[in-house]
């Protein structure tokens, strides 16, 4: 019974993520990227990406700072998440709208995010993960940002400029529900939208830490190790709402913006996600972290992941549809088969 209770919390734990992100944070973010003047892919790749990838950054947060040594569910989910945005959010992407993806941004990111996948695989070889490990990611997402924020500069290309069709807001009460509508008397206005990314931040952090609890539970109750529950369960409500935001910003011909999503939100969960908890537990505790074990096989896929969708993109000049979506959410359903095989 206990564990019933628990997988239906967990449940209504990723309904809540996907809602506060899809009525609140992406909203807020897209305000507050207009008012920096960002790009369609520098917004996708930035400020959408951090926003649909906070949940990841707080689960792996409360996982290493939570006692009983619980870091590999932090690092799980990430790279978990990883696998899921790369086959499933791009592949969803395709499916939903075939697109001609502008490639200068794209490049872009692909370079940044082997280059993450490669500096992941290479400090957990040996088992650990040090602060200089830790402050090197950190330093390498400050390069990204700063080629993300000057790439158009560096490398012309024309912007796809579209108007964006808000979620259902708090405005539209006949098309909220319940959850919903308790939801709308707790966050601000949506003019305040400065406060309104503050109080999102609040809820998914909150959200993230009932999360991390429920997995260790369910773990122990199901006698699973933590690192199969956080690459499969986790990873994938986290990814909730960087699949809804995908496929929306998809729907309206921003391709580019949604893969940019998808991508720089691996990025972000690999370079900051891990980066920044695992600094903060270092700067306090010293030594180092545990890290590998389980969770190599899983991050060497998450490389194989990295070359099939470059080479889907290449061969296929850049264009997306049906083909390669079928593609990429196939390949995850392996993956899947394979976790579940190898339990």
């Amino acid at each position: 019974m206990t564990t019933i209770l628990s997988i239906l919390a967990l449940l209504i734990c990723f309904y809540l993520l996907a809602r506060i992100v899809s009525l609140f944070f992406i909203s807020s973010l897209d305000k507050i990227s207009k008012d920096l003047k960002l790009s369609s892919d520098a917004a996708g790749a930035t400020l959408m990406a951090v926003g649909s990838s906070a949940p990841e950054l707080f689960v792996a947060l409360f996982a290493v700072l939570k006692p009983g040594d619980h870091q590999v569910i932090g690092i799980g989910s990430i790279v978990g998440s990883a696998i899921f945005n790369l086959l499933v959010i791009v592949g969803a992407v395709a499916l939903v709208k075939k697109a001609t993806l502008i490639k200068q941004p794209i490049i872009r990111d692909l370079i940044f995010y082997s280059l993450s996948v490669a500096l992941l695989i290479f400090f957990i070889s040996d088992g650990k993960l040090t602060l200089i490990e830790t402050s090197i990611f950190l330093g390498v997402y400050a390069i990204y940002v700063i080629a993300v924020v000057n790439w158009k500069k560096w490398f012309q290309y024309e912007d796809r400029v579209v108007e964006i069709e808000e979620d259902s807001n708090c405005d539209n009460k006949g098309s909220l529900n319940y959850f919903d509508k308790i939801l709308c008397l707790l966050f601000p206005k949506a003019k305040n939208y400065y406060l309104v990314f503050l109080f999102s931040i609040i809820f998914i952090a909150a959200v993230s830490w009932v999360l991390v609890e429920l997995a260790v539970l369910i773990s122990a109750e199901l006698g699973i190790p933590e690192a199969i529950i956080a690459l499969t369960v986790i990873a994938i409500g986290t990814s909730v709402p960087d699949l809804f935001s995908s496929i929306i910003v998809a729907r309206q011909g921003r391709g580019e913006m949604a893969v940019s999503n998808a991508v720089g939100s691996n990025i972000f969960d690999i370079l900051v996600g891990l980066g920044l908890p695992f600094l903060i537990v270092l700067l306090i505790s010293g030594g180092t972290i545990n890290a590998g074990g389980d969770l190599m096989s899983a991050t060497i896929i998450l490389s194989i992941s990295v070359v099939i969708l470059a080479l889907l993109l290449l061969f296929s000049k850049w264009k997306i549809g049906k083909f390669t979506g079928f593609i990429l959410i196939g390949a995850y359903i392996f993956y899947m088969i394979y976790e579940i095989v190898t339990l």
